[in-house]
């Protein structure tokens, strides 16, 4: 489960920034926390609103890149140890305003829990190459953190959590040493980090073509979950087959005792994207995984937006602590009966063209006290109260348009 994940020197971040699913002590939906014990308790869900250019899609893909860094040789060399669910790599590219950012690293850290314990990752890369990296990890509750590696370019040190004895320190300057362990080495504290990274889903759905990404191949006995899930939510379906020769995708309806077939892109746009999306959905429930989504809300009912949000924060079934953050343009979600306040977050630049994130729990009104649980977010949002002004008052001013 993620608990914190803090960047800086990315795209349209310049300084350092952090992303928080660490709960905050307010009251509201306190029966949809995932339990953390001694830890704390962490958020199902984080949604990032903003308007366009803001820095939304470029907080999700300074994630993407740390995972891809980590994940990707071990999917190329075939040792991955988890169904890798099908993910959009990212590069790294470093603050694009400033002619100093670009001789200067980007730098990642992640915090997450997996089984008992929690680790805390750090990343530094430049033009490809290691920088630095850090692996440390203590167990739930306790206090001293115990390190695992920590290592400046070529220099590698280990910790007591891993036996010297013939571990490798010479690897190549653009691996991470994380993954060089991954491969080559059967170490269970680098066992139960690379199973997070890898079960962590990262997709786009404003690319269309992902549409047709069907996680599933038909016949898989998870098949009939989708297909169940689907009807739920009113897409009358019965089936679906791939033709492998052609590599297409047929939904099936079955009328009057009689299977009728649907070349996916005959499919309405909303019903294509759902058909993506639930699989995806249903898979990270299932092993508890976070899914990371940009544009969850394109060409969804805003009812079905709101289900699929409802999916995670219900305990009943989101019980193995499966999280959602994703990105949303859509304002009828934006309520308190949706999401507690440190759920919502907000990305905009700032007058020096940098992105900047802050959740609402953290704005304060004019009498310094905190936006009130009960306030209507979607209309104080649009008024602009809440900074990440989407610039409806400027575009609609009248002397605009004389």
């Amino acid at each position: 489960m993620l608990c914190q994940f803090t960047f800086q020197n990315f795209r349209s971040y310049r300084s350092e920034t952090t992303f928080d699913f660490q709960a905050t002590a307010i009251p509201e939906f306190a029966d949809t926390l995932i339990s953390g014990g001694k830890a704390g308790a962490l958020l199902p869900v984080g949604v990032i609103y903003g308007p366009n250019g803001g820095g939304k899609s470029n907080l999700l893909q300074a994630l993407s890149c740390l995972i891809t860094a980590v994940v990707k040789p071990i999917q190329e060399m075939r040792k991955a140890r988890t169904d890798i669910v099908i993910q959009q790599w990212a590069d790294c590219a470093s603050y694009l305003f400033d002619e100093e950012s670009r001789s200067q690293p980007t730098e990642f850290e992640v915090f997450f829990r997996q089984e008992k314990k929690e680790y805390r990752y750090r990343l530094s890369l430049m033009e490809d190459e290691v920088i630095s990296e850090a692996l440390y990890w203590k167990a739930i509750g306790a206090r001293r953190p115990g390190t695992v590696f920590e290592r400046e370019k070529s220099e590698i040190a280990l910790g007591a959590s891993i036996d010297k004895a013939g571990i490798n320190r010479s690897v190549n300057p653009k691996m991470p040493y994380l993954t060089f362990l991954a491969i080559n080495y059967d170490i269970p504290v680098i066992v139960e980090v690379q199973k997070w990274f890898e079960a962590c889903i990262i997709r786009n759905y404003d690319n269309p073509i992902v549409e047709g990404n069907i996680l599933v191949p038909a016949g898989n006995p998870f098949q009939e979950k989708i297909i169940r899930a689907l009807n739920d939510i009113g897409i009358d379906l019965t089936g679906y087959r791939i033709d492998e020769t052609n590599k297409r995708l047929y939904t099936q309806r079955t009328i009057n005792g009689h299977v009728f077939e649907l070349y996916f892109d005959e499919e309405s746009a909303g019903t294509k994207k759902l058909i993506g999306v639930i699989p995806l959905i249903l898979w990270a429930l299932q092993d508890g995984r976070l899914v990371v989504i940009d544009e969850l809300d394109a060409k969804l009912h805003p009812k079905l937006l709101r289900y699929i949000i409802s999916l995670f924060k219900n305990k009943e079934i989101n019980t193995k602590g499966a999280q959602l953050l994703f990105t949303s343009q859509d304002m009828t979600t934006m309520k308190n009966t949706v999401f507690r306040r440190d759920e919502i977050w907000f990305a905009a630049q700032n007058e020096g063209h940098e992105s900047e994130i802050y959740s609402l729990y953290e704005i304060r009104r004019e009498d310094n006290e905190r936006v009130n649980s009960t306030a209507a977010f979607d209309k104080q949002y649009l008024e602009g109260r809440y900074g990440a002004d989407p610039y409806l008052s400027n575009m609609l001013a009248e002397e605009n348009w004389t």
